[in-house]
């Protein structure tokens, strides 16, 4: 059950996010830079899920097919956290880009230029592997020489070390200084980038301009709290409990990416719009 539960979930994750990169670039109408950075999130989700998912089914199917050699399970942590940093960041800049669009309408244009969203979503997908990098190589430089299973469904830093034969208290810091300063800034920027565009939209005079800038962020914040919340209830709390943790990592693994899709479709009426125009035109194409 739980097999056929998580195989039809990855599945919708999967073409979800193919629907939206596909429609984005299809629709001329959506080539802007929220889209762009739209586009950026569809695909990590995509591959995010892809991580972790296909083994956790293999998993369920036969126990053997839960083995994972050392070198994909370090390819499988390093891929995990790189995609994960990454959309953290991608997050703030979201933010950051709905605070230009609302409080500088009339300069937005210019001030989110092409060559500006392509160096701000490359800094993103940079910054995360190198923040990755740094997470793989503090936990896999330790010797390991005890029991060779981890509880847990996929390799991630915490269960990990509590394999290794040294002494993990300093990595186990570095470890949540790192994610904490990383995810805790980002939520900062995140909640500061939102506090300025909530007294730009009070300054909007027509209720309907103000209706409509709030419904522009109100998919992101769903998005953003989803995404944050788990994260920092695993790698930023004291003590570890096995079955709670396992439990929220399905949350954040398997239901948000998933999540993103639906929120931005239906919440969003220029991509339903979209979607409306491509079935349209893809009945009258049969017909013909």
């Amino acid at each position: 059950m739980l097999f056929g539960i998580f195989l039809v979930f990855y599945i919708l994750t999967v073409l979800g996010n193919l629907l939206i990169l596909m429609v984005i670039r299809i629709n001329s109408h959506l080539h802007t830079p929220m889209y762009y950075f739209l586009t950026n999130l569809s695909f990590i989700d995509m591959w995010f899920s892809t991580v972790t998912v296909p083994k956790m089914l293999m998993t369920l199917v036969s126990p053997e097919g839960g083995a994972i050699s050392f070198s994909s399970c370090v390819a499988q942590l390093y891929s995990f956290h790189f995609l994960g940093s990454t959309e953290c960041f991608l997050y703030t800049v979201m933010s950051y880009d709905r605070y230009l669009a609302i409080s500088y309408p009339l300069r937005y244009s210019s001030m989110m230029s092409g060559r500006v969203c392509a160096l701000l979503a490359a800094g993103t997908w940079l910054t995360g592997s190198l923040h990755s990098a740094v997470q793989t190589l503090l936990t896999f430089h330790l010797p390991y020489c005890g029991p060779n299973q981890i509880q847990h469904y996929f390799c991630d830093a915490p269960p990990i070390l509590k394999l290794a034969c040294a002494d993990t208290s300093a990595n186990e810091m570095v470890i949540f200084v790192n994610i904490g300063v990383v995810a805790s800034g980002c939520f900062l920027l995140i909640v500061l980038s939102y506090v300025s565009i909530v007294c730009s939209i009070l300054r909007i005079r027509t209720s309907e301009g103000r209706h409509r800038a709030f419904q522009t962020c109100a998919s992101h914040c769903i998005v953003v709290l989803c995404f944050f919340g788990p994260g920092l209830f695993i790698y930023l709390r004291p003590g570890s409990r096995d079955a709670v943790d396992g439990v929220v990592a399905v949350f954040y693994t398997v239901l948000t990416p998933l999540l993103n899709p639906v929120v931005y479709t239906l919440r969003n009426k220029e991509v339903k719009k979209a979607l409306l125009k491509l079935k349209c035109e893809s009945v009258f194409t049969r017909g013909k």
